[in-house]
């Protein structure tokens, strides 16, 4: 390359310093010949394609590209790989490329456009990116990433056409189904929209070893349940498919890779989180569906009248750290959002931190965390503590870095609240404990902990009462602790009725239909510090605390199953056994039935 400038313009050292700084700096070394090599943007389009022997490209804003050949690819994956298709002929394909003997591209390219021949031309990496970037002026129907989905497909053609392309799929070419294929778009549209429909929190499509079918799951009310099956010969197509419209890089298949996607059904516009996750029988695909953007007020969170009590008394306070936990999937981010919204008003500034911003509110001011450029949960409260908050939010204390700096804050006159992956309320104080955080500091922050499950709520219209026999009254009396602790529910032991689930076409078959919370609120008092401040169990934190008036979530569950809310066999499911649900299922002659067909 280095002879082809004209007139020896840049010697060879200096072209040799220029490279190495290109390297360095993170940049390019046409941009650094630009800026400090004495050479002009023609000088160097006419030295590159010199070197490589193809035609030089000369950025040309209003030069349109065809919109066929853009179908498939995104923004992100072409500013990265630094091609673009520019020209299609009978001929062949004519692609834009800063590099065209770099063959591991070229291969991409050919993978992603297919076409008889292929020609290159040779540009600038800046103009490149900056003809990528008009893609939007060019073509004002891309600007929005949502995109309308059409509802009207009879799934039971559309797995036909799926099964008779199987048959003309041989073996060796099975990449070659496109993601661009009408049914493949059909299809991924579809699983959404029933997603939508039948309040799935996540969609799983599962590959199969070898030649066998891919499996398709909804997640809903917290229930994996199967759903669809395609042909193995399609998975990668789907799998494309979602890519694209998550603005994946479609041809990385060895890495995990997360997106997001907006699409617009019945006029309502709904967003998915993607996480692909590449296993030995080929990548996974998780699409969670978020929650609605409207938060849920607190009193539709189904509090103990103790609880919401207390809960609204705590939030009033001005400092401190109020915690929420349980696992992954139980709802802690709405129940948080619903006490932020309860104390949201024009006199408190609220910062919030998430990952990701599922939920908004006006009046908050929000912060999606990105830690691939160092914005990470802690990085995020150093922040907020120099924009003179009132109350912080934090999404999620993954570690004792975020833990000390909450309880700082909430030391320094800040209401803090966060949440914490832990079983149970004092659980999460020796978990932090463990974690480094001081326990003296955390005892004078703690105002209270929440710790929260979901359960599915019995179907209204189909759920059944009955007289529940002695071996179940027993056992609810064991769960709840006793005969000295089940009086607190009034009940008559002789007398009370149970309902269960039966199934309808209204909850699908399961006969249950929603879910709700079930919880335990632990309040920090004098004894509860002394017992931080020793480093105390969770046994006998939990202890104290149930003597000074904390229900368990056990208790709260049965409290909700004697209401007729829920079932016996859902409050085994959530916090027993399987032996002791299949005990129950014999027992009450409760038949599950599959909640959604499986098609093909």
């Amino acid at each position: 390359m280095k002879t082809s400038f004209n007139r020896r313009r840049v010697h060879s050292e200096e072209l040799e310093t220029f490279m190495n700084r290109a390297t360095n700096e993170n940049t390019t070394i046409c941009r650094l010949l630009l800026s400090g090599g004495r050479l002009n943007s023609d000088e160097i389009r006419t030295s590159l394609g010199s070197y490589y022997k193809t035609p030089c490209f000369k950025y040309d804003a209003d030069r349109k590209i065809p919109t066929h050949l853009l179908k498939g690819l995104n923004k992100t994956y072409l500013r990265r790989k630094l091609w673009l298709p520019i020209a299609y002929s009978k001929d062949g394909v004519c692609i834009l490329i800063d590099d065209p003997t770099d063959n591991e591209r070229i291969m991409e390219i050919r993978h992603l456009i297919k076409a008889q021949n292929y020609s290159f031309e040779v540009g600038l990496p800046e103009e490149i990116r900056k003809y990528i970037d008009s893609i939007d002026r060019n073509f004002p129907e891309r600007k929005t990433k949502k995109s309308k989905l059409d509802k009207k497909v009879d799934i039971n053609e559309l797995v036909g056409k799926l099964k008779s392309e199987d048959i003309f799929v041989d073996d060796e070419l099975e990449d070659e189904v496109s993601e661009n294929a009408p049914t493949i778009i059909q299809l991924v549209n579809y699983l959404i929209i029933e997603a939508c429909n039948v309040n799935a929190s996540d969609i799983h499509i599962e590959p199969g070893k070898g030649r066998k079918p891919v499996n398709i799951r909804f997640r809903i009310d917290g229930i994996c349940q199967n759903f669809l099956t395609i042909p193995a010969t399609h998975h990668n197509a789907v799998i494309s498919r979602i890519k694209i419209m998550g603005e994946l890089d479609i041809s990385e298949r060895r890495k995990p890779q997360d997106g997001k996607l907006s699409i617009v059904h019945d006029g309502k516009c709904w967003e998915l989180r993607v996480a692909t996750i590449p296993t030995v029988c080929g990548e996974s695909v998780v699409l969670r569906v978020l929650t609605s953007s409207k938060f849920l007020p607190l009193n539709k969170l189904n509090f103990s009248e103790y609880n919401e009590r207390k809960i609204r008394e705590l939030i009033k306070s001005p400092h401190g750290i109020f915690l929420v936990v349980g696992p992954t999937g139980s709802g802690k981010t709405t129940t948080l959002h619903a006490l932020i919204g309860h104390i949201n008003s024009p006199q408190r500034k609220i910062w919030t931190a998430e990952d990701p911003v599922e939920i908004t509110q006006p009046g908050l001011q929000q912060v999606q965390i990105n830690p691939k450029i160092g914005f990470d949960f802690p990085a995020a409260l150093r922040t907020f503590l120099r924009a003179d908050p009132d109350v912080i939010m934090i999404g999620e204390m993954r570690d004792i870095e975020t833990a000390s700096i909450a309880i700082s804050a909430s030391l320094t006159g800040h209401l803090v609240m966060s949440t914490l992956h832990t079983n149970s309320a004092a659980e999460t104080i020796v978990r932090l404990l463990d974690m480094g955080a001081d326990p003296i500091n955390f005892s004078d922050a703690l105002l209270g902990i929440l710790s929260q499950r979901l359960v599915r709520l019995l179907c209204d219209k189909c759920k059944k009462e009955y007289k529940p026999n002695q071996q179940e009254i027993n056992k609810l009396i064991r769960y709840y602790g006793g005969h000295k602790h089940i009086g607190e529910l009034g009940i008559d032991e002789d007398e009370f009725t149970l309902y269960k689930a039966v199934g309808c076409k209204k909850c699908a078959n399961t006969g249950y239909k929603g879910r709700t919370g079930i919880h335990e609120l632990l309040l920090s008092s004098p004894e509860i510090t002394e017992l931080i401040d020793s480093n105390a169990r969770a046994t006998i934190i939990k202890s104290l605390a149930m003597e000074q008036g904390m229900h368990s979530l056990i208790q709260d569950g049965i409290a909700k199953l004697i209401k007729g809310e829920t079932s016996l066999l859902e409050i085994q499911r959530v916090f027993y056994s399987p032996e002791e649900i299949a005990e129950q299922k014999k027992t009450a002659s409760i038949k599950h039935k599959v909640p959604l067909k499986v098609v093909a």
